[in-house]
């Protein structure tokens, strides 16, 4: 079970030494032999000794238990803490309440609060519940009022869909700071000046608290189009050239390592530009992203990865 000091505590320390922290996403296995690849990389991941990892929660709460039930084995059986992602959608105050409760229950000290993607999917109207919660914000809200739990927040380097413009987007996650988030992690993105240039907005709202730049490798030419919905904006040009001119000279994995080079390039970037640290995506698979911290000199010894 996860203990020791909170999360935010450990951020926060982190922080004031000038050490950048190091964390992953995981998202729950569908089945056994998604399963057994989640869990070795994992193993791998755990030998950095990360701040935490992060475990997602699928669109319209679909993965609602399997979440709770990854997170709490990754408190109860390993060493890195898990922040268990908790979304608005399709559920009532008092459902989030229980979700909360269940987390607490299973050892899990942190979550990430997110509005969610509309029922219908990205680009669909929003449908709060009728007794549910309308907003990220209200959600932090309601987190912090609910014991001694971590809240972190999303953040968007490209803008959120349903913003006004980017100022909108800093001035929520000044918000969001205040009603109690501890730190923030950001949608993916490749350009280093989308995180400085929200970051600058949100400190002119009075917003200090740390946002970790999310970061995934293109490892392949068919990931373009996905990456792009993740992110919300186009994958640069010149990072799809650079993608396309690999596979023309030297195929597949000529593509993955030029994708590997171009995070620990904007990786190295962001933590000179005084990024609090990195967080990296990995679709339940390691390799990239072991890669990447090594290249940086994020976490402890990098062990081999597949």
């Amino acid at each position: 079970m996860e203990g020791g000091p909170a999360l935010r505590d450990v951020l926060a320390d982190l922080r004031a030494a000038g050490r950048p922290s190091l964390s992953f996403e995981i998202s729950p296995p569908r089945d056994e032999d998604a399963a057994r690849l989640l869990w070795d990389s994992l193993r791998r991941v755990e030998a950095l000794e990360p701040a935490f990892v992060s475990v997602t929660y699928g669109a319209g709460g679909s993965t609602r238990d399997r979440t709770v039930r990854v997170a709490g084995e990754v408190a109860a059986t390993t060493t890195v803490p898990p922040v268990a992602h908790l979304t608005c959608v399709s559920a009532s105050r008092a459902e989030v309440r229980q979700v909360v409760g269940e987390l607490v229950d299973a050892g899990v000290r942190s979550v990430l609060a997110l509005r969610g993607d509309p029922p219908g999917g990205p680009g669909s109207p929003w449908q709060q519940h009728p007794d549910g919660l309308g907003t990220a914000l209200e959600l932090v809200e309601m987190l912090r009022g609910m014991g001694d739990l971590t809240v972190g927040v999303a953040a968007f380097p490209n803008g959120h869909p349903e913003s006004a413009d980017a100022d909108a987007d800093a001035r929520v996650l000044a918000l969001k700071a205040r009603a109690g988030a501890s730190f923030a992690v950001t949608q993916l993105f490749f350009e280093a000046a989308r995180w400085t240039e929200l970051v600058d907005r949100a400190a002119g709202h009075g917003c200090d608290m740390p946002v970790l730049p999310g970061l995934m490798s293109i490892t392949s030419l068919r990931q373009v189009e996905r990456f792009e919905r993740l992110s919300g904006a186009p994958v640069p040009a010149a990072l799809v050239a650079r993608l396309e001119d690999a596979h023309r000279t030297g195929g597949d994995e000529a593509v993955r390592r030029a994708g590997v080079e171009h995070t620990v390039g904007l990786g190295g970037e962001l933590l000179a530009a005084g990024a609090p640290g990195l967080h990296l995506y990995t679709l339940n698979r390691s390799r990239a992203a072991l890669e990447v911290a090594d290249a940086l000199g994020l976490g402890a010894a990098v062990p081999a990865a597949s």
